[in-house]
């Protein structure tokens, strides 16, 4: 979306992490390992949380994505000291281990009914190369990053950030910037969607998160100014009613809202990569992104 188009996909480790992962990892932060298998994030601490309470074993596993997560009771290891050993562990996992993220995963809570708190923190790889985000903010636009954006992009071509604890916080945040004085980009990432209800196979409690963001989408509208334009998209499909509690594949919504945006159909697009490059456009940014822009057709000239 932001531009760059990787020659290989991020590792998977649909059988659990290498013994030289693991044991690197157990050496650096002086603490065991329990799991290291594909699993769920809210049944690995149903399955593991006892044994972390007694132990002190750090909860480290996976998914089908490349990610490499690690759980553990906020009790046993506050939020700031597992966000240290998230840190070790994205120093190990370099070369062919380079997962897209180290992702920290706090609980709370008594056995056997374990909650995951709000102090999830992401830590990527940061960008190989220049992307739309850069592109912005080397010409000197504002980049300002609203919930899980900064950790996707680990900082690079962000200017301020925001972080979230849920889509209403991200929501009001994201309405607030339309009283501030900036000329850029304000990106926003709802997580609840993803996170709560499409991994959950949770479909009311999606329904009732869409219906929220409806009636906060209608006041949003109402309060942008002329030349403000509005791009609703996603990243990949998230259909609560799949039978795997993984993403889903089906195609991603792109709206696009302005008062100088004319009425177009823009197609199935070839790759995601079209939105950064045209957000580029947008703002006149030069750059050699890859994608087709589709900035003349939803720029309404009569107006602009």
């Amino acid at each position: 979306m932001a531009g760059i188009i990787s020659d290989k996909p991020f590792p998977t480790y649909p059988n659990g992490f290498p013994e030289e992962i693991i044991n690197e990892f157990i050496k650096q932060t002086g603490r065991g390992v329990l799991c290291n298998k594909v699993y769920s994030g809210t049944e690995v601490i149903k399955d593991y949380g006892k044994e972390h309470l007694e132990t002190g074993d750090l909860i480290v596993y996976t998914s089908a994505d490349s990610v490499f997560q690690i759980a553990a009771h906020e009790k046993i290891v506050p939020p700031e000291k597992l966000y240290e050993y998230c840190k070790i562990a994205r120093q190990i996992l370099k070369g062919k281990h380079s997962v897209g993220r180290v992702i920290a995963r706090p609980f709370d809570g008594e056995t056997p009914n374990f909650f995951r708190t709000k102090n999830r923190h992401d830590f990527s790889l940061i960008p190989p190369e220049n992307n739309m985000l850069n592109n912005l903010k080397n010409s000197g636009k504002d980049v300002i990053a609203i919930g899980k954006i900064n950790d996707i992009f680990a900082g690079s071509g962000i200017t301020e950030k925001h972080y979230t604890k849920d889509n209403n916080e991200g929501m009001q945040k994201t309405f607030d910037m339309l009283f501030e004085d900036f000329t850029g980009l304000c990106f926003t990432n709802l997580v609840d969607f993803d996170m709560l209800y499409g991994h959950r196979n949770n479909v009311d409690g999606y329904a009732k998160a869409y219906t929220e963001f409806d009636k906060w989408l209608e006041e949003f509208i109402k309060q942008l100014k002329e030349e403000d334009i509005l791009m609703i998209t996603a990243d990949h499909g998230c259909d609560p009613k799949t039978p795997s509690t993984d993403h889903s594949r089906e195609y991603v919504p792109l709206l696009v809202y302005g008062k100088n945006v004319k009425s177009n159909n823009l197609g199935i697009r070839n790759t995601f990569a079209d939105i950064g490059k045209t957000i580029d456009d947008i703002f006149g940014v030069s750059n050699n992104l890859p994608g087709e822009s589709f900035y003349k057709d939803i720029c309404n000239y009569e107006n602009v």
